[in-house]
């Protein structure tokens, strides 16, 4: 069984070293945080001093920081996968970069023998922590092959959807401007309940098993009824970069986006608010707007 190694042991990154390690992987791991670092040994990983000593104990390595620039670094940087990691090894990026930083890294990549699968990840911190993510993947078939294992450990759903790298956040960035939709309408319908008087519960139950009804829609009611907006491993940073993501996409091919960048602007303004809120922190600004706030048992009027 070959050994694993984790980049990044955020709310996304912890649950793939957690899967990995419960499906019997030897599993290395990197975080700039040193309280993620001890939660990853606590959990049976080997905490790596640096990027390098991960590259040099594993033979496939997943990728899951915020940022493209932080993928490019840990990939390609002094020290990095690039450098560390055996010809024949494999990089997964599962992070959400834009796809000319994924085919950037590809390039990087070439001549080094270390191969590289463009695999960003749906399904958040419960599919996450869980190991049902679904995989966006576009690699060459004998390095999917050989990934397979790995892959499976964390994801209950993998999709080939090309071979070279920037097609699979290609296929990422169409997602998001789906699910940042989605989001936002899903806020501004509980704006709407509670400044109708609507119980939140009433919403959920009648939402949840309408044609409306979905993980994000079901998920995010759940939050903002429960008043539950920080710590729910959802940080709202995360969807606004992936919307931006989107957005630039739609500029490159000259697409408009309508409706996706009404939700840019609406997760914009619960970042600028609520800077260290979840995606659901945005129902918040609106409620804010009109006066009311939905809870599980009723709406409450707040001025």
């Amino acid at each position: 069984m070959m050994s694993v190694g984790v980049i990044g042991l955020g709310d996304m990154g912890s649950g793939l070293a957690k899967n990995l390690i419960a499906n019997g992987f030897e599993t290395w791991g990197r975080d700039i945080l040193p309280a993620r670092h001890q939660a990853f040994a606590d959990m049976g990983g080997h905490a790596a001093a640096d990027t390098a000593e991960v590259g040099r104990n594993a033979q496939a390595v997943f990728v899951m920081v915020m940022k493209g620039a932080e993928a490019h670094e840990v990939i390609l940087g002094t020290g990095g996968l690039a450098q560390s990691m055996s010809p024949g090894g494999v990089i997964l990026l599962t992070a959400t970069v834009k796809p000319a930083e994924a085919r950037a890294i590809g390039a990087g990549l070439e001549g080094t023998g270390v191969h590289l699968i463009d695999s960003p990840v749906s399904g958040g911190y419960p599919g996450a922590q869980s190991g049902t993510l679904t995989m966006m993947a576009a690699g060459q078939d004998p390095v999917l092959a050989q990934a397979r294992p790995v892959m499976e450990a964390v994801s209950a759903n993998i999709h080939r959807v090309g071979s070279a790298p920037g097609e699979g956040q290609t296929v990422k960035a169409c997602l998001q401007s789906l699910i940042g939709a989605q989001f936002s309408a899903t806020f501004e319908a509980a704006a709407l309940a509670a400044k109708a008087g609507v119980p939140g519960q009433v919403i959920l139950d009648v939402f949840s098993t309408s044609s409306a009804g979905c993980g994000v829609v079901n998920n995010a009611l759940e939050k903002i009824i429960d008043r539950k907006f920080e710590g729910t491993g959802s940080h709202i940073n995360t969807m606004h970069k992936d919307l931006t993501i989107s957005m630039a996409l739609g500029e490159e091919l000259g697409v408009p986006l309508h409706t996706a960048a009404s939700a840019m602007q609406i997760f914009h303004a619960g970042r600028t608010r609520y800077p260290d809120g979840d995606n659901w922190t945005c129902t918040r600004v609106i409620e804010e707007i009109v006066g009311a706030e939905l809870h599980r048992d009723g709406a409450k009027v707040t001025r």
